[in-house]
This record gives C-alpha cells, sequence and structure tokens, in this order.
C-alpha cells in the first residue's frame, strides 16, 4: 500500500475523531487572542475530544507560551495543537521489529476479548512477511474454541503457520511446541495469543507466569515483547486496561485498533502522555493492510482536523 492510500485510510478511519476535536475547538480563535479563558476552553475541548487531562494540560500551557501575534485564525490554532499533539507522541512511536538473536522472537498478545486482538495477530504476521520474515503463530487462547478457530482462519489468509491444540488444552504447552517448531524450521517470529478474560486477574496472571516460565526454559530472553491490543472505542476505558495489564502482564508496547468507527481516538494521545509505553501499530479496519506502523506526524495532524 502506498503512503498516500494508507493516508487516505487513516483521514477517514479518523474522521469522527478530527471531527470531533474540530467542533469542540469551534469559535475558540476565530481572529481573537489566546488569553487565558480561551486557553481554559481550548483545555477543556481537548478533554472532551478524549486526549486526557494530562496532555490536555500540557497543551494548553504550551500553546500559552508560543507567539501567535495580537490574533490566531481557526486555522493557525489546529495547526499548534497538531503540532503539540505530536510532541507527545513522536516518543512513543517505535514499529515492532525482529531483532532477537537467536531467533525466534517471541511476541505475546493480550487484551480483553473483543478488543481485535485475534485480527491483530494476523495483520501483524502480514506486517511480519511483508519484510520477509518467518512468522509462525500460536493459538494460546484455549479458553474459547472461537478463538482457535478464528486464529486459524486468519493464519490461513496470511499465509502462515499455526501452533494450536485442543480446547481447554494447556497454554504453555502450546506455546512450548511452537518455540521448538520455530526454532526447528528457523522462524524468526513466533506470535502468540494469549487468554482474554480479566474476570479472574490472578488466574490470568498465573496463566502467563507459567508461559514465561516455560519460555524461559527455551529462551532466557523470551518473552522479548508483551503487546496489549487495545480497543479505541472503549474511550478513556482503554487507559484502564493499560493499568490492569501492566500489572498482570508486564505490557512493553501497545496496538491500538477499530479508529475507523470511532470519535475517540483522542485516547491514544492520552495513553503517550500517561503511560509513555511503545504504540507499534494502529488498525483502521478489517483488510489485512489496515494495521500499519504508527506514524505520529500524520496522526496528529489527522486529530487536529489539518491533515489534508
Amino acid at each position: 500500500m502506498s503512503e498516500t492510500s494508507w493516508s487516505d485510510r487513516l483521514l477517514g478511519g479518523f474522521r469522527k475523531t478530527s471531527d470531533r476535536l474540530s467542533e469542540n475547538l469551534t469559535g475558540l480563535a476565530g481572529g481573537g487572542k489566546l488569553d487565558d479563558a480561551t486557553l481554559d476552553d481550548i483545555e477543556d475541548a481537548l478533554i472532551i475530544s478524549d486526549l486526557g487531562p494530562a496532555a490536555a494540560g500540557r497543551i494548553r500551557a504550551k500553546l500559552s507560551e508560543k507567539q501567535f501575534g495580537t490574533t490566531i485564525t481557526q486555522e493557525q490554532l489546529k495547526e499548534a495543537v497538531a503540532e503539540e499533539i505530536a510532541e507527545i507522541l513522536r516518543p512513543v512511536a517505535k514499529p515492532l521489529e525482529v531483532t532477537a538473536f537467536p531467533r525466534p522472537q517471541v511476541i505475546l498478545v493480550i487484551g480483553v476479548n473483543g478488543s481485535g486482538k485475534t485480527t491483530t495477530i494476523a495483520k501483524l504476521a502480514h506486517l511480519f512477511t511483508e519484510d520477509d520474515y518467518g512468522v509462525l503463530l500460536a493459538a494460546g487462547d484455549t479458553f474459547r474454541a472461537a478463538a482457535i478457530g478464528q486464529l486459524a482462519t486468519w493464519a490461513e489468509r496470511a499465509g502462515v503457520d499455526i501452533v494450536r491444540g485442543p480446547e481447554g488444552g494447556d497454554p504453555a504447552s502450546i506455546v512450548f511446541d511452537a518455540v521448538k517448531q520455530a526454532t526447528d524450521t528457523g522462524i524468526d517470529a513466533l506470535v502468540v495469543d494469549t487468554a482474554g478474560r480479566l474476570q479472574n486477574k490472578r488466574e490470568l496472571m498465573d496463566e502467563l507466569e507459567k508461559i514465561r516460565r516455560v519460555l524461559g526454559r527455551l529462551n532466557p530472553e523470551a518473552p522479548h515483547d508483551v503487546v496489549l491490543v487495545l480497543d479505541a472505542t472503549n474511550g478513556q476505558n482503554a487507559l484502564s486496561q493499560i493499568d490492569v495489564f501492566k500489572e498482570v502482564a508486564g505490557v512493553t508496547g501497545l496496538i491500538m485498533t477499530k479508529l475507523d468507527g470511532t470519535a475517540r481516538g483522542g485516547v491514544l494521545v492520552a495513553a503517550a502522555e500517561q503511560y509513555g509505553l511503545p504504540i507499534h501499530a494502529i488498525g483502521v479496519g478489517e483488510k489485512m493492510e489496515d494495521l500499519r506502523p504508527f506514524d505520529p506526524d500524520l496522526v496528529a495532524r489527522v486529530i487536529a482536523g489539518v491533515a489534508q
């Protein structure tokens, strides 16, 4: 996919987010000065747009320091907001790279059921295969038969192999078999689906810890990545998921999905400001090519409503 077509897709996916922020910012400049009252209104508009109080406060403070002359137009305000959003996002924009040696690089993918976790795993596999990496999937979410079947279907679409077991099987055993197969066949990246239930945090923590122990016996560096998939439609509730999964799983990076149908994409900015975790990729649709590495400048301009 060309950068232009991806930009268009991203713009379309973030349309509700940018429309929401634009609506909230409308009338806050329009040729007037950025006095304290206007800055307060801008901060409120950013919070309402799901950027969160910490990011909104930071952007307000930066805007107060800028020299706009005697007046500022609506477009200038949006450009200034876009630049400040980009300043927040740039430090966390880090593609998920395959660098581990010895291979394979083991990537645990976690997230609540319904977050788009399983389809995101397949899209990650597609991204890696585009870069000529060998990829293997492991169906470690054995709690739901549907999850195993769904991952197998997506693996076929992505053109990669999958290691799976029966419903209710031992996830750690499946991961063990997957690592052995990946090692024996020269696979570069092993992407592991894991249980998506949070009703019993202790049960999930124990399961993930067992997987870690098994991995540690085979490769002391594994897992190399623990990636949390977040559903953008959850807005600020996505942040509470980061809190929980950081505790139970040691999250090392984020992927944000379902940005095509939500006005709550501003939560990306809130997550970046509050947690500073790498944002590896974002998804704006159901197709394989709808997951791409995170471009902070493009996303900032789209959110602020100034992308062309």
